[in-house]
């Protein structure tokens, strides 16, 4: 069921940040009311993203990966520890975690991540105030990716999922075309139209603006 108007005004607090060399989107998403928050995809710049949480007065719950590589993860360890946030990722990539997210294969000097304190797995919800994140599973870019849908805000971050007029690539190892196209056709084109796409790269999108002009679901 579509969020209400009522509802979609409880808006969460949102800060965007472009961190790092891959001009990854890093999210820091809070309840107005109780100022908890969650952090979705620190892949660099600590600094920048804690000064968010301290001008903001924010106490961080979680830090969610939507997936293990390393331009989402580069900034886990340092966020971690300052914040005291519980790390949380699909346990499919874990070992992608554990290999600083495939950072030796380009030689990059990328820190090691703490181990998860939270298996994610569908259907999960994580608690942040008074906003409910349900954790959507999400393969086909790696095999252990997830997506965080807020239905009352009517906002979802998908990482490298779905993006304005494209879709996550699938030539590194892990990712496989046919489950990712399996994935946007059932887990994010179903949901509302007016629903707010916020990628793990670029602008945000709608899932109604994707349905009719992203190239790559012509047909679908």
């Amino acid at each position: 069921m579509a969020p209400t108007p009522a509802e979609r005004s409880r808006q969460p607090l949102l800060r965007v940040l472009t961190v790092g060399p891959l001009a990854t989107n890093c999210y820091v998403v809070a309840c107005p009311e109780t100022r908890e928050a969650l952090i979705v995809d620190p892949g660099w710049d600590p600094r920048q993203i804690l000064a968010v949480v301290r001008v903001l007065g924010l106490q961080v719950r979680y830090v969610v990966n939507t997936h293990a590589h390393w331009d989402h993860i580069g900034a886990n360890a340092a966020v971690v520890a300052a914040t005291g946030a519980r790390l949380a990722l699909h346990p499919a990539d874990r070992p992608l975690l554990e290999a600083r997210g495939g950072a030796d294969l380009w030689a990059i000097p990328v820190p090691a991540s703490p181990p998860p304190d939270v298996d994610l797995q569908e259907g999960d919800v994580l608690e942040v105030g008074t906003l409910r994140f349900h954790v959507l599973f999400t393969p086909g870019h790696t095999p252990g990716h997830i997506a965080l849908y807020e239905p009352q805000a009517g906002i979802v971050f998908d990482g490298d999922v779905l993006f304005a007029r494209g879709i996550g690539r699938t030539d590194l190892p892990g990712g496989d075309a046919t489950v990712l196209m399996r994935t946007i056709r059932e887990k994010l084109l179903t949901l509302p139209d007016e629903t707010r796409v916020y990628p793990g790269h670029g602008p945000w999108t709608t899932i109604g603006e994707e349905r009719v002009a992203n190239p790559f679901l012509a047909d679908r």
